[in-house]
């Protein structure tokens, strides 16, 4: 191929990659969430796309928490239906249905979920829309969508969210009701002595990617010991 026509092709493909280039960084700065899976999720900083991984395994997480707490606690919704569309209106991109607790911040929602006389009867609701809420204000999560840049939320909220869902997962094994028996049933035996960890597993999960999410922002995790007179912090004060 003649050195003239070499010359003009490489100065195209340097031009095609240049747009694509600029067109690339430009989805990633001003697109949010509509090119998260398209050529601009390649230039996301390395932090965000972890963020906004672990912002969807929440969400995904959660789901499946929730709706093992209804198959294990049936007494707070008795109907399947109904159950399923309390969980879509959790985690819909603008919440739906009751409107006293949706508007409330989520430490008060938690504080709701594990106190002996409460006015929403529905416990395993209220403790998966305050776990979904405590995630929308650490991670300011809009719509369904995570702020561009790590660095848009503040270590000391992370902090406050491990806090909060920590004294959850030791308030699930240890709160009981005036009977002596426990508010939600979570790993009891089944007739025949099986054990259903999967309500663990997630927790475990939950509360490892926000200890990474942490440390990835300069801070370290840290261990607390709860009482029932512990309170739900505000994360976002």
């Amino acid at each position: 191929m003649p050195r003239p026509v070499v010359r003009a092709l490489s100065k195209t493909v340097a031009l095609i990659l240049m747009v694509f280039v600029l067109s690339g960084l430009a989805g990633c700065g001003f697109s949010g969430g509509n090119a998260e899976y398209g050529v601009s999720s390649f230039f996301t900083p390395t932090d965000v796309g972890i963020i906004r991984y672990h912002v969807q395994q929440y969400r995904s997480g959660l789901r499946d928490f929730t709706a093992r707490l209804y198959a294990k606690n049936p007494k707070y919704e008795k109907n399947p239906v109904q159950q399923r569309r309390k969980i879509d209106s959790i985690f819909a991109p603008r919440p739906t249905g009751e409107q006293g607790y949706a508007s409330k911040p989520s430490n008060e929602i938690l504080t709701a979920a594990f106190q002996e006389d409460v006015a929403e009867p529905d416990r395993v609701y209220l403790l998966s829309l305050g776990l979904w809420k405590s995630i929308q204000e650490a991670y300011n999560v809009r719509d369904g969508d995570v702020l561009l840049s790590g660095l848009q939320i503040p270590l000391a909220r992370l902090q406050r969210l491990h806090h909060n869902v920590s004294q959850v997962n030791w308030r699930l094994k240890t709160c009981k009701n005036k009977s002596g028996k426990l508010l939600f049933i979570t790993n009891e035996a089944k007739g025949d002595g099986y054990i259903n960890m999967g309500y663990e597993v997630i927790m475990t999960q939950i509360l490892t990617r926000i200890e990474d999410d942490i440390i990835m922002r300069g801070g370290l995790p840290e261990k607390y010991i709860f009482s029932v007179s512990t309170m739900f912090v505000g994360i976002l004060i």
